[in-house]
C-alpha cells in the first residue's frame, strides 16, 4: 500500500536529567497546545527511550515538506518551541531529522 504523497515526519532528540524531566513533559504539553490548528500539522507525540530514560524524541508528522518548512521559517516557530530548546541533544550532529514518508502498510 503506498503513502500519500509528500508525507513528512520530524524527528527532534532531546535530553533530560531525572531532575528535568516533568519539565520536558509540561514544555511537550504546552508546546502542542500552542501548535493546535497549525496549518499541516497532522499531530505529535512525546517519545521516552525505554532502555534510556534521559532520552526523547518528539515526533511530528506534517502534510509535506512545504508546511513544515513554512512553519519552520515563521516568526512564531522560535517562541513557540523555545521551552524545550535547552533540552535538545547535543550529543547529536543535528538536533532534528526529516524523514519522507516513503511506503507504509
Amino acid at each position: 500500500m503506498g503513502a500519500p504523497p509528500g508525507r513528512v515526519r520530524v524527528l527532534l532528540y532531546l535530553r533530560a536529567d531525572d531532575a528535568d524531566v516533568p519539565a520536558v513533559t509540561e514544555a511537550y504539553h504546552r508546546i502542542s497546545k500552542d501548535l493546535a490548528g497549525t496549518p499541516g500539522l497532522r499531530g505529535n507525540e512525546l517519545l521516552r527511550e525505554v532502555t534510556d530514560p534521559g532520552a526523547f524524541a518528539v515526533l511530528s508528522e506534517w502534510e509535506n515538506l512545504a508546511a513544515f518548512t513554512s512553519w519552520e521559517s515563521g516568526s512564531a516557530h522560535r517562541g513557540t518551541t523555545s521551552p524545550l530548546r535547552r533540552y535538545q541533544d547535543s550529543e547529536r550532529p543535528s538536533p532534528f531529522a526529516l524523514f519522507e514518508v516513503a511506503a507504509e502498510y
